[in-house]
């Protein structure tokens, strides 16, 4: 128990003194995207255009939030 103990006072020694061997990373911070200010938009449309438009969203991976935005984007562009 005794050459146990040496051992751990002997490691908390050596980390203390030596320096360590590999480099130690540098942690930054993660530059944060300035969001564009949201405003919520509640519709009322057809059960069968909904149904269509969420499959639509399935299939190429969108959400209903980026496909509005899109369409609605496209329209007032067009």
């Amino acid at each position: 128990m005794t050459d146990y103990k040496n051992k751990l006072g002997n490691l908390a020694n050596k980390l203390k003194t030596e320096q360590p061997k590999m480099p130690i990373q540098e942690v930054t911070p993660i530059k944060q995207k300035i969001k564009e200010e949201e405003a919520q938009l509640n519709v009322w449309i057809p059960k069968v255009l909904l149904k269509k438009v969420k499959s639509h969203g399935i299939e190429h991976d969108l959400s209903l939030k980026e496909m509005a935005i899109q369409a609605l984007t496209a329209y007032i562009n067009a």
